[in-house]
Formats: structure tokens, sequence, C-alpha cells
């Protein structure tokens, strides 16, 4: 397994060894020992799988108290996935980073808390997987717009199919972070 660290503090994309053969292919998906020595020393509590189609966006969704840790990967598909800092305090806030996902390298990316996390389905159609350190708390589901011209996330489609409330949500600068 190999761990690269981003330049947003805590952000890491994980890419496991593959073994492939004429059957097919094996992988370890997780294992706790490891991500803890690559400081990935994370409870994970649930775990969330969604379906979607080509040019949906989901994002971008966080958690407040407790938050969410998040490890992302894509079981089908691929994704143009990104995470951006919202921690108000951080050196990087409203700094972003993307990696494309798919299915063909199995590369996971970790979303620490303190990030906004969303994605865009590049295929026709995706599966996503989720861990999360956090179980799910309507009350603490927060969002902003995805297209926020002061974060400026480089979107690779540019009329993406959006939930209502995507469709609604607010600049990150309208959002009470602290």
């Amino acid at each position: 397994m190999e761990i690269i660290d981003y330049s947003l503090e805590g952000l890491k994309l994980i890419i496991p060894k593959v073994f492939k053969d004429e059957r097919g292919y094996f992988f370890e998906s997780y294992r706790s020992s490891l991500y803890q020595k690559a400081g990935i020393d994370v409870s994970f509590v649930q775990d969330n799988c969604a379906y979607s189609k080509k040019r949906c966006l989901r994002g971008m969704h966080y958690q407040t108290e407790p938050g969410q840790d998040k490890l992302v990967w894509v079981s089908r598909g691929m994704i143009f996935d990104v995470a951006v800092d919202i921690r108000p305090e951080s050196e990087t806030f409203g700094k972003w980073k993307s990696v494309v996902l798919d299915d063909s390298k199995k590369m996971q990316l970790f979303i620490p808390k303190g990030f906004a996390h969303g994605y865009l389905v590049l295929s026709d159609d995706a599966v996503v997987h989720y861990k999360v350190s956090s179980v799910y708390q309507r009350t603490s589901e927060k969002g902003f717009r995805y297209d926020d011209p002061e974060v400026g996330i480089d979107w690779p489609c540019h009329d993406p199919i959006l939930s209502e409330r995507d469709q609604n949500a607010p600049n990150l600068e309208e959002l009470s972070l602290c």
C-alpha cells in the first residue's frame, strides 16, 4: 500500500496493491493497523454506499459536531472526487483538492474532519463507498454550493444533475463554521 499526503493537512490518497491474474483481482480494501501506521487513526462506525448516474454531482457536504472522517472509494465506474478545507483556523481554508477515483485502480481518498466532500460521476454510472467515523445525523448535515466562485472548484462538467438541496445550497462564506 502506498500513502500520498496532500498539501491540505490530513488529506491522504491510499493506493492499495492489487493482485491480478486470469481469474480477476484481489486487494485489501482496509486493514486498521496499516492505516494507523499511516496516520489514519480513526474508528469507522458506518459504511455508506451510493449509486449515481453520469453527471450526478453530490456535494459539497459535511457534518458538524462531531464531524466525520471519511474513507472514499469506487467499486464501479469513475468519479471526480473533491475535498475542501473548511477549518476556519487552517492556513488552507477554502482550498480544494481533486482526484479521479475509479474501479480499476482501487484508490481511496481519506478525508478528515473539517473538510467538505463532493463528487461528480464521470462514467455512465458509479457505485461509491465510504466509511465514516460517526453515525449520520440529519441535524448536523450541512453543505455549500458546488460552484461557489470563491472556492473555484474546476469541475469537468458544467451541467451536472443536482439534488434540490444542492441547487439551493448557500455559498461557503454564508455559513457559520466556528
